[in-house]
């Protein structure tokens, strides 16, 4: 085939391409369009200021050295649970900037606890999130507990890794909130 016919060949290609992808973004828009009208954050105008409590948690599991470096503070990037309860008051506080419609609430305090597990070589942490609000606080104190999570992950990843630069012994398991309170 000749240079130019493979050019012309090329150019047809890329123009069914964008074609199609026009297609597909039109159709996109089009269902995006249709599905938003029936998005909405629930009204809670009416509902009573009270207070409220909830506690999440979750657990990591590691394998057992990088569980015995995290105890002896001896990662990289230092001090696992300083950072990730750092990361989780950070999440709680922004709950409303990553889950869409997701009310803004005043946080009033957040209370991170870590507790290593020898016995399965896990960390498990918990998010206490208490507020005087109209609505719960419970996707606060999840989103704070998988900040917590993910960050243990990214900060012990390198030890994590096997040879192929994959996790086969690292999960993160048993998300839940295990109480929630609510007090007039």
């Amino acid at each position: 085939m000749k240079k130019e016919s493979l050019s012309k060949e090329i150019s047809k290609i890329n123009k069914d391409r964008l074609g199609k992808d026009r297609l597909k973004k039109d159709a996109c828009k089009e269902i995006c369009k249709e599905k938003s009208k029936d998005l909405r954050i629930i009204d809670i105008s009416k509902k009573e200021v009270v207070s409220r409590t909830s506690i999440a948690e979750g657990k990591i599991v590691l394998k057992k050295r990088t569980i015995e470096l995290i105890k002896n503070r001896k990662i990289k990037k230092g001090d696992v649970f300083a950072v990730a309860q750092i990361a989780a008051i950070q999440a709680v506080k922004r709950t409303s900037e990553i889950i869409p419609l997701c009310h803004n609430i005043p946080i009033e305090c957040v209370e991170i606890d870590f507790e290593v597990n020898d016995n399965d070589n896990s960390v498990k942490v918990r998010c206490k999130v208490k507020s005087t609000y109209k609505t719960g606080v419970e996707m606060e104190a999840l989103t704070g507990v998988c900040a917590a999570l993910l960050t243990i992950w990214d900060m012990t990843k390198y030890i994590e890794k096997d040879r192929y630069g994959k996790y086969p012994d690292t999960r993160i398991e048993h998300i839940r909130v295990i109480d929630k309170i609510k007090t007039k």
